[in-house]
């Protein structure tokens, strides 16, 4: 199968490269202002997805037999900050994608966000009504009506959770985040009354290589770890995992910080249907941290202490 990768050099586009690989699809990845080889792509092109007209181009010289798109502006203050940047590329680019994805009868993956649910209710089932409270959240809502209205027989839309997993750059993932604070003497508040449900973008990836796989299973659907649990005991874990000072952590509220007192307090996802259907099970956060390493970026530092 010829699958085509829309932002493969980041944190799930990557992942989701190698995860292809070892299935023996070809792979082919838009990249983006990224220079550097990224492994497991047979072919990499640098594009600019805003460029319609090319990328539409591009897209059907290419005819792949899968689109998988992990582009996105995913997070919440930079949707504020760059609203019309944001706007096209986590909805109008999905949709033009889904598009060209019916056109080609191929089968479209779509990555959206448990974000798209306010926090008040969890777990969320994939027929709860979804409430956004931020513009991405906004932004992932209306992607997920904009994909399946064009291209309903052939596309999968999988909410996900924060991500875990070891990326390319260093700097883009749970783990990389918060020890790129560390590193700079910065010892990190984490709320004990946010609830969330980790995934490691790599068991993530084989998921969506199943999906691309399968064409039993189009819609919208949930995908995360195997537990819930807050942002203070991912810290603890993490601090436990790589072996540094506990003090490195702060626990705290929600409510401590006016900025955050409106974040979501648990986006808990129920996994059903599509646990169970698949050769993928999810992990617990324990079980993921056995594939991180300390980011390149904060490497000397960690060497020293």
């Amino acid at each position: 199968m010829k699958i085509l990768i829309i932002g493969a050099s980041g944190l799930l586009g990557s992942a989701f490269s190698a995860a292809a690989k070892r299935r023996k699809h070809e792979t082919i990845g838009f990249v983006g202002n990224y220079s550097e080889k990224v492994p497991h792509l047979d072919e990499q092109i640098k594009i600019d997805l805003r460029d319609e007209a090319e990328t539409e181009r591009v897209i059907l010289e290419l005819f792949p037999d899968a689109i998988v798109n992990c582009a996105a502006m995913s997070q919440p203050w930079q949707c504020v900050e760059n609203p019309e940047e944001s706007y096209y590329l986590n909805t109008l680019l999905p949709e033009k994608l889904a598009r060209l994805a019916r056109h080609l009868f191929a089968t479209f993956i779509h990555i959206s966000s448990e974000q798209v649910f306010d926090g008040k209710n969890a777990p969320y089932q994939i027929s709860d009504s979804v409430s956004p409270i931020n513009k991405y959240a906004e932004q992932k809502a209306e992607s997920e009506k904009r994909v399946h209205h064009a291209c309903e027989e052939f596309a999968t839309t999988l909410r996900i959770p924060l991500l875990n997993g070891n990326s390319l750059s260093g700097n883009r993932s749970l783990h990389e985040i918060l020890m790129a604070n560390w590193a700079q003497g910065k010892a990190t508040p984490l709320f004990e009354d946010e609830i969330r449900q980790p995934c490691l973008a790599d068991n993530l990836a084989q998921v969506m290589v199943e999906l691309c796989e399968r064409q039993d299973l189009k819609g919208i659907y949930h995908w995360a770890g195997a537990r819930p649990i807050s942002r203070y005991e991912m810290g603890e874990q993490l601090i436990k995992h790589f072996g540094l000072p506990e003090d490195f952590i702060v626990k705290s509220q929600r409510g401590d910080d006016p900025r955050f007192a409106n974040r979501q307090a648990n986006l808990a996802l129920d996994l059903q249907p599509l646990d169970g259907k698949l050769k993928t099970n999810p992990q617990t956060f324990v079980e993921q941290l056995d594939s991180l390493i300390v980011p390149k970026p904060v490497r000397a530092w960690y060497n020293a202490l």
